[in-house]
């Protein structure tokens, strides 16, 4: 029999004092969601003749989390892969399911971002405090991939009984409008279904500024995640002048923010 491989939490390290909360994150996610925990260190190609080094390094990240949760499955990787295949390599072949990455390292990872099955969460690496992940904002506006992050929510609430606001685009245009409400319906009738605590808002802006409304009112409520869908074309101005979701992360401050790629069918999440 082939060996069961268990859906992973991926911690992708920065052996920077960020780390520390990474992993708190990780813990975090891994024990919501009933997952495997796994630090991993992606060599430099110029890092490789020091690998022993680097598994020794594993190591003493590892051996405080067994001695404290003994309960939580907890794996390491040693990795050396371009950025942009990186995640797919995670997916594929270590089932990783989320990627946790550190928020001020988001342009290392924005191309890894646009080439990933599985969603990255951005964290503050010097936030005092780890979120509960029980308050989250969603902003839909007129991409059908919207029923990816709706379906991602919809995990945090059938988890952790998380509460989820969403928050609509108001566009202008008939069509536009249409595509938003039928999102909208999906994503309801899913909450529904999981009897998931919901509130649903028609906000003030189109699709192309109400991820930055739900990162305003994430913040003035106090949430604790923010669940955006990434760019679905990037253009070589988008590169000039960064892509909204770098805008937002930067802006996110201690709000840790999930960001799913629009671009790659995504991964769910196995019971």
């Amino acid at each position: 029999m082939s060996e069961v491989k268990e859906q992973k939490i991926v911690v992708l390290l920065s052996l920077k004092t960020a780390d520390k909360n990474l992993i708190l994150n990780g813990i975090k996610i891994a024990s919501i969601f009933r997952k495997e925990l796994c630090l991993c260190i992606n060599l430099k190609e110029k890092e490789k003749k020091d690998k022993e080094k680097y598994k020794s390094l594993l190591t003493s990240y590892l051996a405080p989390i067994k001695n404290e949760l003994p309960q939580l499955r907890v794996s390491t990787l040693l990795l050396n892969e371009k950025l942009s295949e990186l995640p797919e390599k995670l997916a594929d072949d270590f089932e990783g399911i989320i990627v946790v990455v550190p928020a001020t390292e988001y342009s290392k990872y924005s191309g890894s971002l646009a080439e990933s099955p599985v969603p990255f969460l951005f964290v503050d690496g010097n936030a005092g405090q780890i979120p509960e992940y029980k308050k989250l904002v969603l902003p839909v506006d007129m991409r059908a991939e919207n029923k990816e992050s709706g379906i991602w929510c919809s995990y945090f609430g059938r988890y952790n009984e998380a509460a989820i606001v969403v928050v609509a685009a108001n566009d202008s245009g008939n069509d536009d409008q249409k595509h938003v409400k039928l999102n909208v319906a999906y994503i309801k009738k899913l909450f529904q279904k999981f009897k998931i605590e919901h509130k649903i808002f028609r906000g003030t802006k189109s699709s192309l500024s109400n991820s930055f409304e739900a990162l305003d009112l994430s913040i003035s409520a106090n949430s604790d995640l923010l669940v955006i869908l990434g760019s679905s074309v990037i253009t070589p101005i988008d590169q000039l002048i960064g892509l909204p979701e770098k805008k937002i992360i930067k802006r996110a401050g201690k709000l840790p923010v999930m960001v799913i790629n629009p671009r790659k069918d995504n991964y769910i999440l196995c019971d």
